[in-house]
This record gives structure tokens, C-alpha cells and sequence, in this order.
């Protein structure tokens, strides 16, 4: 693959998961398909959708450009020729690890830090009772600190081995899709259930209640620092 390939199948990603979360968000906002799982049984804000379009696509076009950019920038790192799918998963999972723990005490910090509350993370908590595209309906700078978790952790394994370009799309699709899907405010058997996976009902009440519920991916640090409930 070229570097401008790379570049474009990294767009592409996200413009796949994002359609994915469009397509929920419309379920979630027109239907009552899956109104049995809903968390907050209270009704939306009526015209939310369009409210929050603006910051959303304005949020999502600044994405598409670091990243295919990044992606462009950052060839030279990525191998390309095939790899072991354990390494592969391994990376996937390191990744995450690095991200969940700094996106923890970041993510604590907009909450603690009564001036970044104000001015920078209230923004998201607008939405009290979230759809799924509001994953991204977010102050830019927040959205934009929250990926450096991800470049700590790639960072890491390149200073032990090459990071695989798969292991690099495979943590964008499911870090963006776990993201749609915790801002749902939908509670499904089985998903609801996954051992030390932050699920969507923790962050249901983390934006109905403004405080605790700190992680993203996995449920660890909250329950090391005791910010669960």
C-alpha cells in the first residue's frame, strides 16, 4: 500500500464508523425499536439532532483531517507486511490500555479543574441524556487531548517493534464504535455484561449525574480510585 492509500483507508474507517453512528442515532432518535433497552426514560430535547449538528460535523471534519494527515505523516512507522494476529491483538490491546489510563485522569481533571468544567468540557455534558453521535459533539481541544492516550501507547510499541497498520485501524474502528455506542444510552443483554468493560449504562449515569465514571474503555480505574458507582 502507498502512503496516500494508507492515508485514505484511514478516512474511510471513519467515515464508516460514523456512518454506523449516524445510522444509530437516527434509530435511537426517530424509533422506538430498542425503546425496551433505554436507560433515562425521559423523552429527547425536541430538535436535538439539528442542535448538535454543527459542532458535531465541525468536530468530525477536523478528525478526518489530523487523521488522514497523521496517517500520510506517520507511513514510515506502520509495517505493512503481514504479522502474527497475537502480536496484532496485542498491540490493539496495549493501545487501549495506555488510552483508558490517560484518558482517566484527563477526563477527571475537565471534572476537578472547575475552570476547564466551565469553559472547555461542559460543552459535552450538554447532552444529559446522550445519542450516539454525541460522542463527538465536544469542545476541540478536549477531543484532540483525549487521542494523545493513543500516541502514548503506539509510542510505546514502537520503541519496542513496528506498529502494524492493522493493529492502528482496528483501535480507531473499535475505539470509535465503543464510543457511539456508550453515548446510545441503551442497555443490551450481553454488552451491558463484558468483565472490565465500561459499559453504556456507567456512562449514561457519568452524564446524568456530572461526576464518577471516569473511564472510557474499562472499568479499572474507577474502581482503583474509587470514582464508581
Amino acid at each position: 500500500m502507498t502512503r496516500e492509500e494508507i492515508a485514505l483507508y484511514t478516512v474511510l474507517l471513519l467515515v464508516c464508523t460514523n456512518f454506523i453512528g449516524l445510522l444509530y442515532s437516527l434509530i435511537v432518535l426517530k424509533t422506538t425499536w430498542f425503546s425496551a433497552f433505554q436507560i433515562q426514560k425521559k423523552s429527547y430535547e425536541k430538535g436535538v439532532f439539528a442542535k448538535r449538528m454543527p459542532r458535531y460535523l465541525l468536530n468530525f471534519s477536523i478528525l478526518l483531517l489530523l487523521s488522514g494527515t497523521g496517517a500520510y505523516v506517520g507511513y514510515p512507522l506502520f509495517q505493512l507486511s503481514p504479522m502474527s494476529g497475537w502480536i496484532i491483538a496485542l498491540q490493539v490491546f496495549v493501545a487501549f490500555v495506555f488510552d483508558d489510563i490517560f484518558f482517566y485522569f484527563m477526563h477527571r481533571w475537565l471534572h476537578e479543574n472547575k475552570s476547564m468544567l466551565k469553559k472547555v468540557h461542559y460543552i459535552h455534558h450538554r447532552a444529559h441524556k446522550p445519542f450516539p453521535l454525541e460522542y463527538l459533539y465536544a469542545h476541540p481541544f478536549e477531543w484532540m487531548l483525549g487521542m494523545v492516550g493513543a500516541f502514548l501507547g503506539f509510542g510505546l510499541i514502537l520503541l519496542v517493534m513496528p506498529v502494524h497498520i492493522y493493529s492502528f485501524w482496528i483501535f480507531g474502528a473499535l475505539r470509535n464504535l465503543h464510543e457511539i455506542h456508550i453515548h446510545s444510552d441503551l442497555k443490551f443483554p450481553g454488552l451491558s455484561h463484558i468483565p472490565g468493560i465500561s459499559t453504556s449504562k456507567n456512562h449514561d449515569d457519568h452524564h446524568a449525574k456530572l461526576s464518577g465514571n471516569y473511564a472510557s474503555t474499562f472499568s479499572w480505574m474507577d474502581r482503583i480510585f474509587k470514582t464508581k458507582f
